[in-house]
């Protein structure tokens, strides 16, 4: 099939990798990334677009003046994970973090579509807003650029977002894969203090051991999932770290556990972080402890808009035959492009860049995840086709 952007993306694909390797080779975590936003400002001017800070990201608008039509949103994370890379790739970082997550491609995928965009401007009924986000890892990135105003001057009016899919059975390169709803669960972090007594392990009739409350605790826990919520939800509760003790011959007067909860409604996020308070804090009374429940960080889930969903699959289809554009079941995963989708109507899909049939044996969060380099042409297409088409059939 012919599509003239995937055409040109094609003609692009060397400087589309080069963009993903370098990317790469910076690994940059968290929300400050210098070097990435530094070549992504610098690439955006150089196709004639003017960058602008926002929050901790940069944001650029191509198309028709802002306030003149409609905004269609595209946004790309840029930030690594803190683990030292095992690809043995030429342009691997040497800090010690690692892009196992594959926002170096989406970067550049976002960059060539901007390439692409601005090369066809002429077309654009309305304004595009393109969003290289940092600190996505944290789940802290999308909320500040929210928070700084993103998603004003000019308001957006719908939003997608595109992830790469590795090292899973159906990621095979090239599938367009989105969910109609629920595309990613709510993510809660937890810790659970527990507040026991010391002694001397030779009298612990004189003490509270805290570990042993702590494993009655993570007991109690694994019953709300099994017991209260019904097997057909999405919803996960693990006890991920236990830290305790001081030495071996003492009972131990603290501990402290961390765990996650995943939902795949609000409603029920709720009832869990209530749950987990209350089971925490009942089974440390039962044993003369006490436990302090704190809610480090989370996020509601990712929810689509379906009626965007199945426009925007449409224009996906014009990229990649149409077999390849699948509506596929929820993960339970989290993803903070879930502060843009709350907010307007969204489409988070998922780009396939290598399946395990096809050899790539390690997923996302994997040190040695490679994805196939052949897809960012893909992708930038897909990008600049749904933002193209958005535009027109809503000016």
């Amino acid at each position: 099939m012919e599509n003239l952007f995937l055409d040109r993306a094609k003609q692009l694909e060397e400087e589309i990798c080069w963009y993903r390797r370098a990317v790469h080779s910076y690994a940059e975590v968290g929300l400050d990334l210098p070097q990435t936003t530094a070549l992504v400002a610098e690439k955006l001017r150089s196709f004639g677009l003017d960058p602008q800070p926002c929050g901790p990201g940069i944001v650029a608008l191509v198309g028709k003046p802002a306030g003149t039509g409609k905004t269609f949103l595209l946004r790309a994370d840029m930030d690594a994970l803190p683990m030292r890379e095992v690809t043995g790739l030429p342009f691997a970082a040497d800090n010690g973090n690692c892009h196992s997550c594959g926002h170096d491609c989406h970067t550049a995928m976002l960059l060539g579509a901007a390439k692409l965009l601005k090369e066809r401007e002429g077309e654009l009924e309305g304004t595009v807003k393109l969003m290289f986000q940092p600190g996505e890892e944290q789940l802290a990135g999308a909320k500040a650029m929210v928070e700084a105003g993103v998603l004003e001057g000019p308001k957006v009016d719908a939003a997608m977002a595109i992830h790469l899919s590795v090292g899973l059975p159906d990621s095979y390169a090239g599938a367009v894969q989105y969910v109609r709803g629920t595309a990613a669960n709510s993510g809660d972090m937890v810790r659970i203090t527990v507040k026991g007594f010391g002694t001397h392990g030779s009298t612990p009739q004189l003490g509270v051991d805290a570990i042993s409350v702590a494993a009655h605790i993570v007991v109690a826990l694994e019953e709300v999932i099994a017991r209260e919520v019904s097997t057909t939800e999405g919803s996960v509760m693990i006890v991920g770290k236990i830290e305790g003790g001081d030495t071996c011959n003492t009972v131990s007067g603290h501990c402290v556990m961390e765990a996650s909860i995943r939902a795949t409604t609000h409603e029920r996020r709720e009832f869990l972080k209530k749950r987990i308070k209350e089971v925490a804090e009942g089974t440390a009374r039962v044993y003369r402890a006490e436990a302090e429940v704190e809610f480090v960080y989370g996020m509601p889930p990712l929810v689509n808009d379906a009626d965007t969903c199945d426009e925007l699959a449409a224009y996906c289809a014009k990229v990649v035959p149409e077999k390849d554009v699948q509506a596929v079941p929820p993960s339970s995963g989290t993803e903070d492009f879930t502060y843009v989708a709350q907010y307007v109507p969204s489409c988070y899909l998922n780009l396939g860049a290598g399946s395990i049939g096809e050899g790539h044996q390690c997923s996302m969060h994997n040190p040695g995840m490679v994805p196939e380099e052949s897809v960012l042409p893909t992708g930038a297409a897909l990008y600049a086709q749904c933002a193209l088409d958005w535009l027109k059939a809503h000016k």
